[in-house]
């Protein structure tokens, strides 16, 4: 038996879903990390997208657009590659046992949901480091941090918070990411089989079509739990050691009577242009790592 077809009955077919995931998800941030940057300080309520651009260019240097890439990068070599990855093996095993059919909406959606729970439970410390790292510079002198890198930030979270700390604000985390990757994974899957069988649409089309639905419906879903969560992670105590929200119900419920419904949407626009770029340059990136690996037989 030649050595490609070892890989293709061994151990390789399980783990290359979750390799192609993290690298596709990789790739994609080293593209999108200066929006990310821009969209968690519009959160931090710093000001509209150029007023955020403009004044961290200027203040912090160009540089500061990639502060905290090292964490979106171990971020995405944890969760993307967890979820993408287990997204895969669970509809491959659903398929399997709907005798090779394709998958009902519903069915897609609980694994996409599924695949979101796994990922943002591995990815969790990971997304932690890098909201610290990219709310740094907002913060007071005598508050800041001043984390050099991803494994930096996460040993000193350790040391000084303790171990379980690493998963603070996992809850809000995991339902973000629930909902981000039902409407991601479940709508990709289900554009896929319209583009290309209802619609007869060629590769290219079918690909970026489906991306594009993805994006959308991935930003729609998931921005309140990223305000949400965003909240959670950055909040700070006051004088007397009191967290201003207790919990993730806590921070929804006071900002719903604070601002509204529509407090949860703050930085709408630029989530969308941060959120759909990233879930179809991931889908994009991870079409063509498939492509490069059909040509060599793996």
């Amino acid at each position: 038996m030649g050595d490609k077809d070892k890989l293709k009955t061994g151990v390789w077919p399980t783990v290359k879903p979750f390799i192609n995931g993290g690298a596709s998800g990789m790739l994609a941030t080293c593209v999108i990390q200066p929006i990310d940057m821009i969209k968690v300080r519009i959160q931090l309520g710093q000001g509209s997208a150029g007023q955020v651009a403009r004044t961290m260019i200027k203040e912090e240097g160009f540089g500061s657009l990639y502060k905290g890439l090292s964490a979106g990068l171990l971020r995405q070599a944890t969760y993307t590659t967890a979820r993408l990855g287990s997204f895969r093996i669970l509809t491959n095993k659903a398929i399997a046992a709907n005798d090779g059919k394709p998958l009902p909406l519903y069915q897609k959606a609980l694994c996409g949901l599924t695949a979101g729970a796994i990922g943002a439970s591995v990815g969790s410390p990971a997304d932690l480091a890098l909201i610290r790292m990219q709310a740094d510079a907002t913060l007071p002198l005598a508050q800041r941090r001043h984390y050099k890198n991803a494994f930096h930030a996460l040993g000193r979270i350790v040391a000084d918070e303790g171990v379980l700390s690493l998963w603070k604000g996992a809850g809000p985390t995991v339902v973000r990411a629930m909902a981000l990757n039902m409407g991601m994974l479940a709508s990709y899957d289900q554009s896929v089989e319209f583009f290309k069988d209802s619609l007869g649409c060629g590769e290219a089309t079918t690909v970026l079509g489906a991306s594009t639905v993805s994006g959308f419906f991935a930003a729609a879903c998931s921005l309140p739990f990223d305000y949400v969560k965003t909240q959670i992670q950055k909040m700070q105590p006051d004088a007397e050691g009191k967290y201003p929200y207790t919990g993730s119900f806590d921070c929804a419920v006071k900002t719903l009577k604070a601002g509204g419904p529509l407090k949860f949407y703050t930085g709408f626009p630029v989530y969308c242009v941060r959120i759909a770029p990233h879930v179809m340059m991931t889908w994009i990136f991870l079409n063509q790592i498939q492509k490069l690996e059909a040509k060599a037989g793996l």
